[in-house]
């Protein structure tokens, strides 16, 4: 009778066991699968080298002419 009655409650707590894994299992799954197939945020952000060019102009032996406007010439 003793082994009947340990049976039943192993039985029991077995298919309770389960049965809660199960349902956590259910209620959760979107959640574990968010953290299963999460990438991490890099801890060293990508660095973007930027190469600026400034062409140098040419400097002229000479002097360049300076520009004077029509309105300095009629005053």
């Amino acid at each position: 009778m003793f082994t009947l009655v340990a049976a039943a409650l192993f039985s029991a707590a077995f298919l309770l066991s389960i049965g809660t894994i199960a349902w956590m299992f259910m209620l959760y799954h979107d959640k574990m699968m968010a953290a299963l197939t999460f990438e991490p945020i890099p801890q060293n952000p990508p660095v973007y080298h930027l190469r600026i060019r400034r062409p140098r102009v040419a400097q002229n032996p000479r002097p360049a002419a300076r520009m004077v406007s029509a309105h300095a010439v009629a005053a």
